[in-house]
């Protein structure tokens, strides 16, 4: 995707409180796209949501399009990778008695 598509960066304000980063926009985009998800945009959706929630994520995200929201939104339902979720699962699967060497 390129940089200008991605509209104009969050302010320092907005990165202070949870802003998403502009390099994790690109980095998802990329990944998208490197997985083909983001070629031939052959589909429309639409849908009635809050202004607010819309206003929010711009905010957050630093994008300004409707149509860029959304596609970085189901990027990055479709491509994570769900770290947290195995962290979790992993959770007491590690001998405690394990030499860590440290």
């Amino acid at each position: 995707m390129p940089k200008e598509s991605l509209g104009k960066l969050p302010s320092e304000e907005s990165r202070r409180k949870g802003a998403i980063k502009r390099e994790q926009v690109v980095a998802v985009m990329a990944l998208a796209q490197a997985s083909g998800l983001t070629a031939g945009k052959d589909s429309r959706i639409s849908g009635r949501v809050s202004s607010e929630l819309i206003e929010r994520a711009k905010a957050r995200t630093g994008l300004e399009s409707d149509t860029e929201l959304v596609e970085f939104a189901l990027a990055n339902l479709a491509v994570e990778d769900n770290f947290a979720q195995v962290f979790r699962e992993l959770h007491g699967t590690v001998d405690p008695g394990l030499d860590l060497e440290f």
